[in-house]
C-alpha cells in the first residue's frame, strides 16, 4: 500500500514536473518566434531601404545620361544652326554678286547695242563714201567698172604672186628644218640597221660547153634541134664563133632559166634530139615550178611575212627572175619590207603590217604580162583577190603616187622603195634611156618663162636652172621651183627623187674712165 502511494505520488510529481517543463519550453518557443519575426522585419526593412536607395541611384544615373544626351543634341543643333547661318550668308553674298553681274551684263549689252548701231551707221557712211570715191575715180581715170576691176585684179595677182613666193620660202624653210632632219634620222637609222648587197641582172645567160663539137649537136641536122629547143622553151639560142660558150637570151627570165638548165642537162646527157629535148624541158619546167615555190617561201621567211596565200607565194618566187633596171625584184621586195618595217617601228606603227606592205608592193610585176594595166594596179587587184587587207592593197596601188595616199604605210613603202632603188649599184639604165631622160628633164625646165639655161647633174637626180634676174624675182623663183617640181612629178618617170635648184644672179657692171 505504501508502495502504491509512493508510486502514485511519484507519478503525480512526475506529471507536475512534466507540466512545468512543458510550460517552460512553450514559453521559450514563443519568445524565440517573436524575436525571429522581429529580425525578419528588421531585415526586410533594411532590404527595402537598400532597394529604395539603389532605385534612386539608378534613377539619378539615368537622369544624368539623358541630360548628357540632351546636351549633346542641343550642341549639334546649335552647330547645325551656325552652319545654316553661314550657308544663308554665303547664299545672300552669291545672290548679291549675281545681281551685280546681271547689272553689268545689262550694261554691257546696252553698250554693245549702242556700238552696233554706231558701227551700222559708220558702215553705211563708209559705203556711201566708197561709192562716191569710186564714181570720182571713174570720172578722173575715165575707166569703166570692168576696166578698173581688171587693172585691180592684175595688181592683186602680182602682189599675191610675190606674197605666195614669200610664204612658200618661209614655210619651206621651216618645214625643211624639221622634216628633213626627222626623215633623215628615220631613213638613216633604217638603212643602217638593214644593208644588203646588190648584183646587177642581165637578160642573157651563158652555157659552157666542153667542146665546139657540141655546138653542131645543139643545132642538129638542118637546125631541127635548135628550132625545137627554141619552140619548146620560148628562148633564143645564140651559137656563134665564141669558143666554149652558147648564149641563151630571153626577156622572160623564167623561160631563160628553164632554157639554160635544160640545155645544161642535154649537154650532160649527150642525147640531143627533138623528143629528148621535149622530155628534158618538161622535166626542167616541173623542177622550176618547185624552185619558184621554194624561192617564194624563202623570201617570206627572210622578210618575216606569214600566212600568205599559196598563189601569192608562187608569184613572189617568180619575182626572183624579174629585174627592174637590172635590180632583182625579189631581193628588192625583201629589202623594201625590212626598211618599211624599221621605219614604221621608229614611228610607233605596226612593224609586221608595214613589212607585209613593203614585201608585196611590187607583186604585180610577176603577173603584169598576164593582166592589163601597170604593175601597181595589177598587184592591188591580185592582193585584193587573195584576201589581203586594205593597207596592203593600197600600198601596192599607190607606192608610185598613182593614187592619193590614204594610209601612212603607203607613204613608208614609197620612201623605202625610193631608198632601195637609189642605192649606189642598185639599178642601172642603158645609155640611151639615161641620155633621153636627161634631155627630157632639161627640156621641161627650159619650157618655163624666165629660164635661161637648165643643166641636169648628178646622174639626173638634180636639175639646176638659171633664170633671168630681170624677169624673175626671189619670191617668184621660190614659186617657180615648186611649179617645176610638180611638173616633173606629173610628166616624167624616174627612180628616186629629183632636186630642183633655181639660180638667180644679179650683176652690176660699171666702168671708170
Amino acid at each position: 500500500m505504501p508502495e502504491m502511494i509512493v508510486g502514485l505520488i511519484a507519478g503525480v510529481v512526475g506529471l507536475i514536473v512534466g507540466y512545468c517543463i512543458d510550460r517552460v519550453i512553450k514559453g521559450r518557443a514563443h519568445k524565440t518566434r517573436d524575436e525571429i519575426l522581429r529580425d525578419i522585419e528588421r531585415d526586410a526593412e533594411s532590404r527595402r531601404r537598400d532597394l529604395d536607395l539603389q532605385l534612386k541611384e539608378e534613377e539619378i544615373r539615368k537622369r544624368e545620361q539623358l541630360e548628357a544626351k540632351m546636351e549633346e543634341s542641343r550642341e549639334q543643333f546649335r552647330t547645325r544652326e551656325r552652319e545654316l547661318d553661314r550657308s544663308q550668308s554665303q547664299l545672300e553674298d552669291q545672290l548679291s554678286a549675281l545681281g551685280k553681274k546681271e547689272r553689268m551684263l545689262q550694261a554691257t549689252q546696252q553698250k554693245l547695242a549702242d556700238r552696233t548701231r554706231f558701227m551700222d551707221s559708220r558702215e553705211a557712211e563708209l559705203d556711201r563714201l566708197l561709192k562716191d570715191e569710186q564714181e570720182q575715180l571713174y570720172r578722173i581715170s575715165e575707166l569703166s567698172r570692168e576696166q578698173a576691176a581688171e587693172q585691180l585684179l592684175r595688181k592683186l595677182e602680182r602682189e599675191l604672186s610675190e606674197e605666195t613666193g614669200a610664204l612658200i620660202m618661209k614655210h619651206e624653210a621651216e618645214i625643211r628644218e624639221v622634216c628633213e632632219e626627222k626623215a633623215r634620222e628615220i631613213i638613216g637609222m633604217a638603212v643602217q640597221r638593214y644593208a644588203s648587197d646588190h648584183t646587177s641582172e642581165t637578160t642573157v645567160s651563158t652555157v659552157d660547153i666542153p667542146s665546139d663539137e657540141v655546138k653542131g649537136r645543139i643545132i642538129g641536122r638542118e637546125g631541127r634541134n635548135i628550132r625545137t629547143f627554141e619552140k619548146v622553151t620560148g628562148v633564143d639560142v645564140i651559137v656563134d664563133d665564141t669558143p666554149g660558150v652558147v648564149i641563151v637570151s630571153a626577156f622572160d627570165n623564167v623561160r631563160r632559166e628553164i632554157g639554160r638548165l635544160a640545155l645544161i642537162k642535154l649537154i650532160q646527157d649527150g642525147r640531143i634530139h627533138p623528143s629528148r629535148i621535149e622530155e628534158i624541158v618538161a622535166e626542167t619546167t616541173k623542177e622550176m615550178d618547185e624552185n619558184i615555190r621554194r624561192l617564194g617561201l624563202q623570201a617570206c621567211e627572210e622578210a618575216g611575212v606569214r600566212g600568205l596565200h599559196p598563189r601569192l607565194v608562187e608569184l613572189m618566187g617568180r619575182l626572183h627572175f624579174r629585174v627592174s633596171y637590172s635590180q632583182n625584184v625579189r631581193q628588192h621586195s625583201i629589202e623594201v619590207a625590212h626598211l618599211t618595217g624599221l621605219m614604221a617601228e621608229q614611228l610607233g606603227l605596226d612593224g609586221v603590217l608595214a613589212r607585209r606592205c613593203g614585201f608585196l608592193h611590187d607583186l604585180g610585176k610577176a603577173a603584169d604580162h598576164e593582166m592589163e594595166g601597170g604593175h601597181p594596179a595589177v598587184g592591188a587587184e591580185l592582193l585584193k583577190r587573195y584576201g589581203e587587207n586594205a593597207e596592203v592593197v593600197h600600198a601596192a596601188a599607190g607606192h608610185h603616187d598613182d593614187i592619193r595616199p590614204e594610209y601612212i604605210y603607203t607613204v613608208l613603202v614609197a620612201a623605202a622603195d625610193a631608198v632601195s632603188a637609189a642605192r649606189p649599184g642598185a639599178r642601172r639604165e642603158t645609155l640611151e634611156k639615161y641620155v633621153r631622160r636627161l634631155e627630157e628633164l632639161e627640156a621641161l625646165a627650159c619650157g618655163f618663162p624666165g629660164v635661161e639655161q637648165a643643166f641636169a647633174v648628178q646622174a639626173g637626180r638634180e636639175i639646176r636652172v638659171i633664170v633671168d634676174s630681170s624677169k624673175v624675182t626671189d619670191r617668184q623663183a621660190a614659186r617657180l621651183s615648186r611649179e617645176m617640181a610638180n611638173a616633173i612629178e606629173q610628166t616624167l618617170t624616174y627612180p628616186g627623187e629629183i632636186k630642183v635648184t633655181i639660180l638667180r644672179e644679179t650683176r652690176n657692171v660699171e666702168y671708170a674712165r
